[in-house]
C-alpha cells in the first residue's frame, strides 16, 4: 500500500462523506444492479438492447 492510499484513508477518517452523498452512491449502485439483473432475466426491453455487431458494421 503506497503513501496516497495512506493520505486519503486518513482524510476520510476525519471527514466522512456525508449521508446524502452515501445515499446517492447506494442509489447508483443499486439501479446498475437492476438494470444488469433485468438484462440477465430477459426483461429488460429489446429496443433498448445493443447490438455488437450491428456496432462492427458502422465502423469504417
Amino acid at each position: 500500500m503506497n503513501m496516497t492510499w495512506l493520505l486519503r484513508m486518513a482524510r476520510w477518517v476525519r471527514r466522512p462523506p456525508s449521508m446524502l452523498q452515501v445515499k446517492i452512491v447506494a442509489v447508483v449502485i443499486a439501479l446498475a444492479i437492476v438494470i444488469v439483473v433485468l438484462g440477465k432475466t430477459g426483461y429488460w426491453p429489446e429496443w433498448a438492447r445493443l447490438d455488437p455487431k450491428a456496432m462492427r458494421r458502422m465502423r469504417p
